[in-house]
């Protein structure tokens, strides 16, 4: 009777199944796909080199004896390893490599393709499997990893994020809409669009980690069944190092091939540490092959990343790159409103604007702002007005409008339009005079303390009409059209700096 290679595969994995333990099995044996049978030789498809690698080193035995129970003495074991070619334009190809190992097993199988298959690994590889050179044990659950390491918090293996990270608490602006929306589309369908893996990348302070911890958490949220991970590259590495010291190499491989989504978080640490980056080079491309989501976090885009190997900057650019940039006026106030609305707090308007105008670098520093702000205003017990964040303040924010004045502002819009100061106080009606006036209104309205007919006073003697008017208008020019809103954000930068 004629026997097909499923359900040769399949009386294999019994045996198999009856002398490891469940998660080995799970993790090494599951992925793998019986391919052909022919002439008493089983073909079994392979998700990568890493992973063939690993099967000969660890379990090379038990796969021998359930071929021998199976097909006999004549019986042979090949494997068809998919070969990434590091190019995301290529699909993957596939290579026969026939099984090596000298053991005592029952028969011999293959012995004469020892020579060819130890020649088909490479050295890093071998690298690797030394240093996980260990006795295969039958363990019946996945020890921790890291138990050896006394100091590290004995709850790692849940996911480690941060409950209080969402999409609905991270503001959506110009800065980070691209970087958002492909999280957003990632957390909803891991690893099944093209993002993957999603690097996002950006300055200190930008939101980074709340962004990709939000993905983990609505992973979580909406399919509880993935195991969702978030690490630092730091820890990533520092337990590494700790499963080479205490032989517990296979562990570690074994707990992240089981990561459904791996969140890894500043990636550039991984830079100059080349076992590490071994491993993580072969944890990468089990995952991605495999259909689990990759989502890191840099300080730099790829291109800057000096100290990684080439092979893995490849990879990183196979998904998404997104940047944060530095949130624009309008954001740093919707964070800020946001931010008190959470926690309760009533703010007036003009304290919003004048914390949004005063602290434009990130959003740590802003939200690190708000919290003195709120303790100042808890141990005085006073209500939060301009005056009180001012005083409050004084040493943390570079004082604006102590150094803004009618005068500069002035000066500043006649520069920025090629006009004369004397001009913007003139009765002259020319489109581009009265642009630049209306313009220098609205700063001095935003900028100073002066009322609106004081205002109006400056500028030629005009009524307090003609500068609510003005501000209106410039409100509207701004919602409606992108140059405009260019010029003042040009101009707001200038101020600003002062």
């Amino acid at each position: 009777m004629l026997k097909d290679c499923r359900t040769v595969w399949a009386n294999c994995l019994r045996v198999i199944k009856a002398n490891i333990g469940e998660q080995s099995y799970r993790t090494w044996f599951e992925p793998i796909v019986p391919v052909q049978l022919h002439n008493n030789v089983l073909i079994i498809q392979v998700p990568s080199q890493f992973f063939y690698e690993w099967l000969e080193e660890h379990y090379v035995d038990v796969l021998k004896k359930g071929i021998y129970q199976e097909l006999g003495p004549e019986g042979r074991l090949e494997y068809s390893i998919v070969v990434d070619q590091g190019n995301s334009q290529n699909k993957p190809r596939t290579v026969n490599i026939p099984t090596s190992r000298k053991t005592a097993a029952p028969s011999p199988v293959a012995s004469q393709a020892a020579a060819v298959a130890a020649g088909a690994m490479t050295a890093s590889a071998r690298n690797v499997a030394a240093a996980a050179a260990a006795p295969a044990k039958d363990n019946t659950t996945l020890r921790n990893p890291f138990e050896a390491v006394k100091s590290i918090d004995r709850n790692y293996l849940n996911s480690q994020l941060n409950n209080t990270y969402s999409f609905e608490n991270y503001i959506e602006g110009d800065c980070n809409r691209l970087a958002r929306s492909a999280g957003l589309a990632v957390a909803n369908k891991p690893g099944t669009t093209s993002f993957n893996p999603l690097m996002i990348y950006g300055g200190v302070g930008l939101g980074k980690t709340h962004l990709v911890q939000a993905i983990g958490n609505h992973i979580k949220a909406t399919t509880p069944d993935k195991f969702v991970l978030y690490v630092s590259a730091e820890k990533f590495t520092n337990q590494f190092i700790e499963s080479l010291r205490n032989n517990g190499v296979q562990d570690f491989a074994n707990f992240y091939l089981l990561v459904d989504i791996l969140i890894l978080d500043d990636v550039q640490f991984l830079s100059g540490k080349d076992k590490t980056q071994e491993m993580f080079f072969h944890i990468f491309n089990h995952l991605h092959q495999a259909g689990r989501q990759i989502v890191m976090t840099s300080d730099r885009p790829p291109r800057d990343l000096n100290g990684l190997e080439d092979r893995l900057l490849s990879r990183f650019k196979w998904g998404l790159t997104a940047d944060l940039q530095s949130p624009d006026f309008e954001t740093r106030m919707a964070i800020i409103q946001n931010k008190m609305e959470q926690d309760g707090i009533d703010i007036p308007p003009q304290v919003v604007e004048y914390l949004a105008h005063s602290v434009n670098t990130n959003v740590r520093e802003l939200e690190g702002v708000l919290i003195s702000l709120v303790a100042q205003s808890s141990l005085n017990r006073r209500e939060i007005d301009l005056e009180m964040a001012k005083q409050a303040l004084r040493h943390i924010i570079e004082e604006v409008e102590a150094e803004v004045n009618l005068d500069f502002i002035q000066k500043t819009v006649a520069e920025y339009f090629s006009i004369s100061v004397d001009l913007l106080k003139a009765k002259t009606r020319k489109k581009e005079v009265v642009t630049a006036r209306q313009v220098a209104m609205y700063f001095a309205k935003e900028h100073t303390s002066h009322s609106l007919k004081s205002i109006g006073h400056n500028f030629g003697g005009r009524d307090h009409s003609t500068v609510i008017h003005s501000v209106q208008t410039v409100s509207d020019l701004i919602d409606s059209d992108k140059n405009f809103k260019q010029t003042i954000q040009e101009l707001r930068k200038k101020f600003a700096g002062k």
